[in-house]
């Protein structure tokens, strides 16, 4: 590896247009040094995922001090219209069909309003050896990083991660549920990827935001872009994300069992909480597990709808 210090240059590359003609945009930071592989990084599809900009920021005042060998390319904003709106989706005036920017790589260049954006900004994934997609969940989560079942290069990327918990699943299958996500697109395209959950949507929380620093670092420790040993995670644990998702079969007020929170392991059909009508106090569901593992993912409580999913659970792998 040719490892040499960093040239560092911001563009904004243009992506579409609104209807008043103005610019829709994105802000690319592209750090370059020696001979190397290209690394994309990318943050807030969603617009309230906002700890994946704050670790891009600590990424950047590391980088332009740093020698490397390859190119870096940051993209800390991918999705300014749900970021401006302050929303998790962008909003529907804007493309009623997709609204959910990750559900659409890689994009069309004759789609919807989304699908046009999308095509505009994929050319950078193309061009990449590997790619870093950072979101953020809910606080009740479990930081972990998805990778792709039988994709060894994006298994390697997650263990270097270095989050706790890792989630194996089978995305490269290309069906309904997963078609259209980045790191199924990327995978398709032959870029190794991997989606980093980061902790607590809406808020820059600091722990979250030094798991994302890190994580990128060791992430570009593996791939030799800088010149330093990757530091492992003792005792990190693969799960596979194999079982379906609870959901709410009514409307109402949900509880979670209040000795249960998330890292706890469940055994299937455990009692999670119960879902009870507010007015007249009628227990009108009790919520159990969907399958025996890891509880990662859950809702401490609140107004749920039928259909609307309450925990998530994995399965050691």
């Amino acid at each position: 590896m040719n490892y040499d210090s960093v040239t560092h240059t911001v563009s904004d590359r243009l992506l579409g247009h609104f209807p008043s003609g103005r610019d829709v945009s994105v802000t690319v930071h592209r750090y370059e040094g020696g001979d190397g592989p290209t690394v994309f990084v990318q943050a807030a599809q969603h617009g309230i995922e906002l700890n994946g900009p704050a670790a891009l920021r600590r990424v950047h005042d590391r980088l332009v001090d740093a020698e490397v060998a390859g190119t870096v390319v940051a993209v800390p904003v991918t999705n300014p219209l749900a970021f401006d709106h302050r929303s998790y989706l962008t909003p529907e005036a804007y493309d009623a069909f997709h609204s959910n920017f990750n559900r659409i790589w890689p994009g069309d260049a004759d789609g919807s309003f989304q699908e046009r954006l999308v095509a505009n900004l994929w050319p950078l994934v193309e061009e990449s050896d590997a790619a870093v997609d950072l979101h953020t969940g809910m606080p009740e989560m479990l930081e972990h990083v998805r990778f792709s079942r039988g994709d060894d290069d994006a298994r390697a990327l997650a263990a270097a991660f270095g989050t706790e918990y890792l989630l194996a699943d089978d995305d490269l299958v290309d069906d309904d549920e997963f078609s259209g996500k980045f790191r199924l697109a990327a995978a398709q395209a032959g870029v190794p990827a991997i989606t980093a959950e980061l902790s607590n949507s809406r808020t820059v929380a600091r722990p979250a935001v030094r798991s994302g620093v890190e994580g990128v670092w060791n992430v570009l420790r593996e791939l030799d872009v800088v010149d330093e040993p990757v530091e492992p995670t003792s005792g990190q644990r693969v799960l596979s994300d194999d079982v379906p998702p609870v959901v709410a079969e009514q409307s109402g007020l949900f509880e979670l069992r209040p000795d249960l929170a998330v890292s706890d392991t469940v055994a299937a059909d455990e009692e999670l909480g119960a879902v009870y009508d507010p007015s007249s106090f009628e227990r009108l569901e009790t919520i159990t597990a969907s399958g025996a593992g890891v509880l990662y993912s859950v809702s401490r409580g609140g107004v749920v709808v039928t259909g609307e999913r309450i925990a998530s659970i994995a399965a050691d792998s």
